[in-house]
């Protein structure tokens, strides 16, 4: 089943780089009290993902921060490492979380995996983008395959989804 709005976010734990290694972080404590901005794709360092997705938080961090946004997480289904190195490429330090979801625990339970199989990708997620607030989500949108219209941050702050 697919997470929805007014649901909470599923329990689970992901990883970031910090300070040059692997770090747990748990949804349960990351999403505690704050508004966060989550967007996640099917894989680092990706076309879409590299020049469209991840920059357009990153340009936009000050305006969904002025929305009430505390924090601007990215997941994928990659390992930490992976989303640490991208993390620098992208120059996202500071502006964007970039949360690794290594076995894909945390898509699955929100239901948005998809099958890359077919392009040697395995088991992804889906293109989408929310709003949590204090562990709720607010907004979702879920892009169709192959699409990048519904997920970006210009769409967040351009749909009403934020006051």
């Amino acid at each position: 089943m697919t997470i929805k709005v007014g649901d909470k976010i599923p329990s689970a734990t992901l990883m970031e780089m910090q300070d040059g290694k692997p770090t747990p972080v748990p949804t349960d404590s990351f999403f505690a009290g704050k508004k966060v901005a989550l967007f996640a794709l099917p894989g680092a360092f990706t076309p879409t993902c590299s020049a469209k997705h991840v920059p357009g938080f990153v340009q936009n961090y000050d305006a969904l921060k002025a929305k009430g946004v505390n924090a601007i997480a990215c997941v994928s289904v990659n390992d930490a490492f992976v989303m640490g190195a991208w993390g620098k490429d992208q120059k996202s330090d500071g502006f964007v979380h970039m949360l690794a979801d290594g076995n894909g625990d945390f898509t699955r339970a929100l239901g948005l995996e998809m099958d890359g199989t077919k392009f040697g990708m395995g088991k992804r997620s889906q293109r989408y983008s929310m709003i949590v607030d204090n562990g709720v989500v607010t907004s979702l949108n879920v892009e169709e395959p192959g699409a990048f219209e519904v997920s970006s941050a210009e769409y967040l702050l351009s749909s009403g989804q934020l006051p």
